[in-house]
């Protein structure tokens, strides 16, 4: 990926740029805004500006959108300017829990439900006058569900299709529990986008002391159903790599899933390592504290975590106290979806910002060129570690 986006700018764009925020996305959605329109107008800088550049160029990008609710819950999107022709890109945190609305006279935090039904709305607002549709949805909606065992709804399946029919052209996404999803929407553009280089920047940055090599750093999954994702860090680190399988008992069900009885763990020793574990999201924080508990009876010197997304569905209590207990000295959670803002105060949690990535992005996509290099983050890893000083192969 360039530092400079004016390799792509000589481009011909697909159509107007629009942005719209979904309701809780506004903040990251102003965020983008500014780096597209920064990195435009120092494009344009010195070269005579027709009627086309001045839409090519403009002050902001965000089309002016909401969604309304009436008393009794029953919702609408308005979008208050023409789109026609536009390049729509949509943000939509579907776990967004700080926004709330009234029903019957009281107050309801937004569920993934209500997100998704807010997305067809204003999908359904643009009316099929836009050129181009992309939904940009950091985590996605019921990609938990997205396979069926037994006589189980499929949902994250379900939905994909529905925006297919809906006319999105292409769905971005982060970190996908099973990106394999995607297969059931094959004539629809699906990209899982990997939030690597962004969390090894973070953790070099924050951890200057870290050494990257293989007798004093190991990459740990989790579980086996995150094995790509920490090979390919394991891989670009050079550094060993080690597993965590849960077992879990089939036999109940307890808030929707098989309880866990424990984390078996398979790899080498660990014993005065640091060690970083990858995870796609943390929502009770439940798995992650027992990952972490075994890894300090195993010997790990410091517990690093990089999650794409952090929840915390189960409040901060236990998280405070597995790391009163020393049990972790970092968490870097993407800042795509919502957190409590008591988190931000929290001396183990780093936030990692993304809307620069997600700039790129749609900046890319608006000029119809290939993503492939934003999508494959190897090189720029590279370069990272190279400037740090670290010997790679």
């Amino acid at each position: 990926m360039a530092e400079n986006p004016g390799d792509y700018q000589e481009a011909v764009p697909n159509g107007q740029l629009g942005i719209i925020a979904l309701p809780g996305c506004e903040r990251i959605a102003r965020q983008v805004d500014a780096y597209i329109t920064g990195w435009r107008k120092d494009f344009l800088k010195g070269r005579p500006i027709g009627d086309i550049l001045r839409q090519y160029a403009r002050d902001s990008y965000i089309i002016d959108a909401h969604v309304d609710r009436f008393s009794t819950g029953e919702g609408k999107a308005v979008i208050s300017q023409s789109v026609r022709g536009y390049d729509l890109f949509l943000l939509c945190d579907c776990f967004n829990y700080g926004v709330t609305y009234k029903m019957y006279g009281r107050e309801y935090p937004s569920s993934p439900d209500d997100h998704f039904a807010n997305l067809k709305r204003v999908i359904s607002a643009a009316a099929g006058k836009e050129r181009r549709l992309t939904v940009i949805m950091p985590m996605l909606y019921e990609g938990r569900q997205h396979r069926r065992s037994n006589r189980e709804s499929l949902d994250c399946a379900m939905a994909l299709q529905e925006l297919e029919r809906l006319g999105v052209s292409n769905i971005i996404t982060f970190d996908a529990h099973d990106p394999r999803v995607q297969n059931a929407i094959p004539n629809c553009g699906f990209e899982n986008v990997p939030p690597i280089y962004q969390m090894i920047k973070a953790i070099l940055n924050n951890v200057k002391d870290i050494n990257i090599d293989k007798d004093h750093l190991m990459i740990i999954s989790p579980d086996e159903g995150g094995m790509p994702r920490s090979i390919f860090y394991s891989h670009m680190l050079g550094v060993e790599l080690g597993m965590f399988y849960k077992r879990r008992d089939y036999s109940v069900v307890v808030d929707g899933r098989n309880p866990i009885i424990a984390h078996e763990f398979l790899g080498r020793d660990i014993e005065g390592k640091d060690v970083i574990v990858v995870e796609d999201m943390i929502a009770s924080g439940d798995s992650i504290i027992d990952v972490c508990t075994k890894l300090k009876e195993l010997g790990a010197e410091r517990v690093f975590v990089c999650v794409a997304f952090g929840l915390f569905t189960g409040g901060l209590g236990r998280m405070d106290a597995a790391y009163k207990a020393g049990l972790f000295d970092k968490i870097f959670t993407g800042d795509m979806v919502y957190t409590p803002p008591e988190l931000e105060e929290r001396p183990w949690h780093y936030s990692v910002r993304m809307s620069k990535y997600i700039a790129y992005l749609i900046d890319t996509l608006n000029h119809d060129m290939s993503i492939s290099k934003l999508l494959n983050p190897a090189d720029r890893i590279e370069r990272l570690l190279v400037e740090r000083g670290y010997r790679l192969g």
